[in-house]
């Protein structure tokens, strides 16, 4: 159970930003002595892998907040995103991720569940983000996007610490995530139709 809330956090943390719950995870496994990833995931550990995925960071963390850019960068990271959920949820799904260095081991066991499993809850996290964007930069021309962008982050990194310290609060964070999203929704199409000609 605490595995599985354990991916689940760190998936939805990479659908809002791929790179945070891969650069704590790959800073607790090299850091925490009770963090220990599975084998076919310690490459996460590496430092190279971790000032690569820093300096990814870093660019998406100013690429993401312009206007406009925001847009182009989601597209980009429609890709990455949930694939970063796959290996995040995998990693957290440690008991199933063995067969990951044989790819052949890896379909034919159900290895590959959790990895599916973290992309698919990745790229509906990223889907709602990438719907959202658009039309909150349209209303607010511009000016929501450094916003929501700072909103994701801070969501992503508390994602990816709840998943790693304490799983059982990946339930609360998602309950609070969809009451989060449904009412900026409702404020979105509240919005559209104050603005829309009568």
């Amino acid at each position: 159970m605490l595995e599985l809330l354990t991916g689940t956090g760190l998936a939805v943390a990479a659908g809002l930003n791929a790179y945070v719950p891969m650069l704590v995870l790959g800073l607790a496994g090299r850091f925490l002595d009770f963090v220990e990833l599975p084998s076919a995931w310690a490459w996460l550990e590496n430092e190279w892998v971790l000032l690569i995925l820093g300096a990814l960071l870093l660019i998406e963390l100013v690429a993401d907040k312009i206007p406009a850019v925001d847009s182009i960068n989601d597209v980009v990271q429609s890709i990455v995103r949930p694939a970063a959920g796959g290996i995040v949820f995998g990693t957290g799904a440690s008991t199933t991720t063995a067969a990951v260095t044989d790819p052949a081991a890896f379909f034919e066991s159900s290895a590959w569940v959790p990895v599916v499993t973290g992309i698919v809850i990745a790229l509906v996290v990223h889907g709602a983000k990438m719907f959202v964007r658009p039309a909150a930069n349209a209303l607010t021309a511009g000016a929501a996007a450094p916003v929501l962008s700072t909103g994701e982050d801070i969501g992503s990194l508390l994602f990816s610490l709840f998943a790693i310290l304490i799983p059982i609060l990946v339930i609360v964070a998602l309950i609070g995530l969809v009451v989060l999203v449904i009412s900026v929704f409702r404020r979105l199409r509240k919005q559209r139709r104050s603005v829309a000609p009568a």
